[in-house]
């Protein structure tokens, strides 16, 4: 591989960094946001054991 110039290599990080980023905040904003349900909160039960020592 031919030897490159430090420019070369700051503006080939740059590149990567800025896709990278980009493609991060993207995935970030793109989610829904949890569908809040209150008929779960009833469902759920609870078995409650009295335990003897």
């Amino acid at each position: 591989m031919p030897q490159m110039m430090p420019m070369e290599w700051l503006m080939l990080y740059a590149t990567f960094l800025t896709t990278f980023l980009m493609f991060n905040i993207m995935n970030y904003f793109n989610q829904s946001p949890p569908n809040k349900q209150e008929s779960n909160k009833s469902n759920i039960t609870s078995n409650k054991m009295s335990w003897k020592w």
